[in-house]
C-alpha cells in the first residue's frame, strides 16, 4: 500500500521527557505530531484538530488514559487508540484496553522501531475505515441513483441509466429533443417521459407518426384546416400543433416526412406560428418539439430525406435509445414483467421461465427489440399452460433451430444498430456532429464501472479492485475525489 504521510497524530502523556521521546522517534516519518500534557487538553486539540491516531498514556492525574480514550471512542469512533502503559500483568492490560476501547496498546520503555511499525499499522488501519466509510456512502449513493424502473421505462443496465439521466436533464428545460434508435426500443415512451416530468406535463403531448399518415393529409393533421380547404373538408379542424399548444408536440419518424412540409414545419419551429390549410391567418402557439427517427439522422440527410437546418434545429438535445441486445439483463427484467401482465390478462397461472429459456431471452439478438419480445411473451402465454415458460415454447414462436448461435446474431445485431463513427461523419458543412450531445463523459463512466464492481463486489475494494484490473489504494483514491470537501 502506498506510504503515508500528513497525517496527524496525537501524543497524550503528563511526563514532558516522554512526549519529546516519542516526538524524536516519529519525526522523520513526516507526520503532523501533536502534544498533550493531559486528557483534557488533548480533548481541546480533538476539537479543533482532524486527529488520525492518539496515543495515550495509561496513568495520568485528571483523566486516566482509559477515560480519556472512551470518550474519544464515543466522540471520535474513526480515530485510532492506542494505549502507552508499564503494566505487564495480562489481566490487567485486557481491563485497560477494553475500558479505552483501544486498537492496540505498547509497553513502556518502547522500542522506537516497534513504535514506528506500530504507528504506520495504526494509520493503515486508519485509511482502511476511512475506505469502507466512503465505499458504504458510495454504494448508498448508486443504489439510490441507480434505477430499475423509470417512468414506464423497465431496465437497469449502464445503457439505460444514461437515458434516464439524459431524460432527467433534458425534461425541464424548454430546449427541443432529438431521439433516435431502431424501432421498438421505446421512442414514443422517451417522449412521454420528457413531457411528464417538463412543466408543461398539466398540458397535453400530441404524438404524430409521420409515417402512418398519407402525405397528402399529413399538413392538415399537423396545422388543421378550415371549412371548404379541400375535398371532405366540411368542417373547421384543430390539427396537432394547435391541440399542443401550451403541451409538447412529438413527431416520430419525422424522416418520413414530404421534404416540403419540413420546410414548413422548420418556419413553425423558428416562430412558433402557422396557417390551417385554406386559412390566411396566422396563428401562434407554444409548443415544446420532441422528433425521433430510426434512421441515422446523418444519413438520413445525405439522402434527402431529412432537412439539414431541421434537423440542426431540432437537435438541441439528442437522446440515443440503445437496441435491447446491448441491455445486459434488462431482457429478462422485461420479459419478467410482461409473463405477469399477460398472465394476468389471459387468466393463466405463470411463475417464470425456465433457466435454458433465461439464456435464450438474454443471448437472443431481438431485432424488433421490446416491441418484438412483448409480443413473444404474449404469444407463449396465449400458446401455452405453464406454471414455467420452457426454452421449446420460446424457440417455436421465434422459429428458431435447434443449436442455433444466437451469440453471434445477438453480435451482429448489436454492430448493425451501432451508429457510424467515421470522421467523414461527424461534421456537415462545418457543424459538429448531432450525437456530440450524447456523449458521456470518461470519468463519468469510470464512476459508473467502479459503482457496478462494487455492488457485485458486496462492497469487497480488493474485489472490486480486482474486476477492474487497479490497485485497491487507485481505487480509493478515485472514490475519495467524489466525495464532497467538509
Amino acid at each position: 500500500m502506498d506510504n503515508i504521510t500528513g497525517l496527524n497524530i496525537l501524543l497524550v502523556d503528563d511526563e514532558p521527557h516522554i512526549l519529546r521521546s516519542l516526538s524524536r522517534a516519529l519525526r522523520s516519518e513526516q507526520y503532523h505530531i501533536h502534544t498533550a500534557d493531559g486528557g483534557p487538553a488533548a480533548l481541546e486539540i480533538l476539537a479543533n484538530e482532524s486527529i488520525d491516531v492518539v496515543v495515550s498514556d495509561k496513568n495520568m492525574p485528571e483523566m486516566t488514559g482509559n477515560e480519556l480514550l472512551a470518550i474519544i471512542a464515543e466522540q471520535y469512533p474513526d480515530t485510532i487508540r492506542i494505549m502507552l502503559t508499564a503494566f505487564t500483568e495480562q489481566a490487567a492490560l485486557i481491563d485497560a484496553i477494553n475500558q479505552g476501547k483501544v486498537w492496540g496498546y505498547m509497553q513502556k520503555p518502547w522500542d522506537n522501531d516497534n513504535l514506528r511499525i506500530t504507528i504506520e499499522q495504526a494509520l493503515q488501519t486508519k485509511m482502511l475505515i476511512a475506505e469502507r466509510n466512503m465505499l458504504r456512502a458510495s454504494l448508498k449513493r448508486y443504489k439510490r441513483e441507480h434505477r430499475s424502473q423509470f417512468q414506464r421505462f423497465i431496465g437497469s443496465s449502464l445503457a439505460m441509466q444514461v437515458v434516464y439521466k439524459c431524460i432527467d436533464k433534458a425534461a425541464p428545460s424548454r430546449a427541443n429533443v432529438f431521439i433516435t434508435g431502431p424501432s421498438g426500443t421505446g421512442k414514443e415512451l422517451a417522449a412521454e417521459a420528457i413531457h411528464n416530468l417538463s412543466p408543461r406535463h398539466n398540458k397535453d403531448l400530441i404524438c404524430i407518426n409521420c409515417a402512418a399518415i398519407p402525405s397528402e393529409l399529413m399538413e392538415s393533421e399537423i396545422f388543421g384546416h378550415v371549412k371548404g380547404a379541400f375535398s371532405g373538408a366540411t368542417n373547421n379542424r384543430d390539427g396537432a400543433a394547435t391541440l399542443a399548444d401550451g403541451g409538447t408536440l412529438f413527431l416520430d419518424e419525422i424522416g418520413e416526412m414530404d421534404m416540403a412540409l419540413q420546410a414548413k414545419i422548420l418556419r413553425f419551429i423558428q416562430t412558433g406560428t402557422f396557417q390551417r390549410v385554406g386559412s390566411g391567418k396566422v396563428e401562434t402557439v407554444d409548443v415544446r418539439f420532441v422528433c425521433a427517427t430510426n434512421r441515422n439522422p446523418l444519413e438520413a440527410i445525405e439522402q434527402q430525406l431529412l432537412r439539414e437546418d431541421l434537423f440542426y434545429r431540432l437537435n438541441v438535445i439528442a437522446i440515443d435509445m440503445p437496441a435491447l441486445c446491448d441491455r445486459d439483463q434488462d431482457p429478462l427484467q422485461i420479459a419478467l414483467f410482461y409473463l405477469n401482465k399477460f398472465s394476468e390478462i389471459e387468466n393463466k397461472l405463470f411463475v417464470g421461465f425456465s433457466k435454458r429459456a433465461e439464456q435464450l431471452i438474454l443471448n437472443y439478438a431481438w431485432p424488433g427489440n421490446v416491441r418484438q419480445l412483448e409480443n413473444l411473451i404474449h404469444s407463449a402465454v396465449v400458446m401455452s399452460d405453464g406454471p414455467m415458460v420452457s426454452e421449446e415454447t420460446l424457440m417455436q414462436q421465434l422459429h428458431l433451430k435447434p443449436n442455433e448461435d444466437l451469440f453471434r446474431a445477438k453480435t451482429v445485431a448489436s454492430a448493425k444498430n451501432t451508429l457510424p463513427t467515421k470522421t467523414t461523419d461527424t461534421a456537415l458543412n462545418g457543424n459538429e456532429s448531432p450525437m456530440i450531445n450524447n456523449i458521456v463523459p470518461l470519468s463519468e463512466v469510470e464512476r459508473i464501472a467502479i459503482e457496478q464492481a462494487l455492488l457485485v463486489c458486496e462492497d469487497n475494494v480488493v474485489k472490486a479492485a480486482g474486476l477492474l484490473e487497479v490497485s485497491p489504494s487507485t481505487l480509493y483514491r478515485k472514490i475519495q475525489k467524489w466525495e464532497p470537501s467538509p
